[in-house]
């Protein structure tokens, strides 16, 4: 039975939830029985008017009890809303049993059905068991054995069939809210790597030009100014992407990690031969291989104290390769790893190895 979290904002019901007690509307068919044994008892035509009449209100009861359960705000507010129903339905039975006396039973059925729905599992449990004993002590309180047989078996079958459907339902909740958990866990990380990805660039850059204007704030005061507009500039872009993501609406490009490879390899003296065309990716893998330049670049800008950079990549690939202190001196930081779980998860592989002649660091990155 779906429940929402926030009573002001439902989460839209699923057939089953909406349909469902057409399955138990169904059952009452069965209570043309009980009627029978009003409209052919020796009572007079009022008392068996009367008794008819109360039977159609139990089932009027039962079925608004059916169709209103899921809509409450809560467990306890299904329980409050189920315990009101449930005391009508056995006020009933009890004054159908001055009537019918043990053919009343055949309305205990409904009561177990609609109070194993409503109630815990426990109390419903207990409830179930109170109707399975009074099916056998009152037919043999009245004379009747034979009819325990017959209600017994009827009200053991209800009960196993809710509390079925009752565990089923209940396990398809956890699922569903274990399966939410995972996607939001999911969401998390990726915004975290998002947010370290686009800070970390962001901040190498700002860091490496600031020391570039410290330096020139002597020598070269107009290219210092220079500098420092750079650096506010890049600290708005950084905000703005910060904020873009955060709201899950940021989507990186290659041809502008392309730009801003370049800008921060100028920044830090590293030579940069970087290819010009993104049309030879895969538009299928743009985004990914984004990710990975500007993860790669921001790894040789901090760490590599390469004197050159050079960037090439295919289809579905992407090489980044520097002239500096290899693989060996580089500790796989968050980035890194952040970039092996995003490239893992667009079905790609990332590898780490020493450059050609055994000089800085190769990176590569299929997909």
């Amino acid at each position: 039975m779906g429940r929402s979290a926030d009573a002001s904002t439902p989460e839209p019901r699923e057939p089953w939830e909406r349909f469902g007690w057409i399955m138990g509307a169904i059952w009452l068919i069965f209570l043309v029985f009980p009627i029978q044994s009003v409209v052919t008892s020796d009572h007079p035509w009022g008392l068996r008017v009367g008794g008819v009449g109360l039977i159609l209100v139990f089932a009027a009861v039962y079925l608004h009890g059916l169709i209103r359960l899921d809509a409450q705000a809560d467990e306890a507010a299904q329980q409050r809303f189920g315990v009101r129903h449930l005391a009508v339905l056995l006020a009933l039975t009890v004054t159908l049993g001055l009537l019918v006396r043990e053919e009343a039973l055949g309305m205990l059925p409904f009561v177990v059905s609609l109070g194993v729905l409503s109630l815990p599992l426990l109390q419903g449990l207990a409830l179930a068991i109170a109707a399975l004993i009074s099916c056998i002590v009152v037919p043999v309180l009245t004379g009747e054995p034979a009819a325990a047989i017959v209600f017994s078996i009827i009200v053991l079958m209800v009960s196993v069939v809710v509390f079925t459907v009752r565990l089923v339902d209940h396990r398809a909740e956890e699922h569903r809210a274990l399966a939410e958990e995972r996607a939001l866990t999911a969401q998390r990380e990726q915004v975290a790597r998002d947010v370290h990805d686009v800070l970390g660039h962001s901040l190498t850059v700002v860091t490496v030009k600031s020391e570039l204007a410290e330096r020139l704030v002597d020598l070269d005061p107009e290219r210092a100014k220079a500098e420092i507009a750079e650096i506010r500039s890049l600290s708005r872009q950084a905000l703005a992407e910060i904020r873009a993501t955060v709201a899950g609406l940021r989507v990186t490009r290659l041809d502008e990690e392309t730009r801003n490879a370049a800008e921060a390899l100028a920044a830090a003296g590293i030579a940069a031969d970087l290819p010009t065309d993104p049309d030879e990716v895969d538009p299928r893998h743009r985004i990914t291989l984004a990710w990975a330049l500007r993860e790669t670049v921001t790894n040789v800008v901090r760490h590599s104290r390469a004197a050159s950079c050079q960037v090439t990549w295919g289809d579905t690939w992407l090489t980044v390769v520097d002239d500096g202190v290899g693989p060996r001196d580089l500790k796989e930081g968050n980035g890194i790893r952040g970039l092996r779980e995003r490239v893992a998860a667009a079905g790609g592989s990332l590898e780490i190895v020493p450059g050609p002649d055994g000089r800085g660091t190769s990176v590569t990155v299929r997909l």
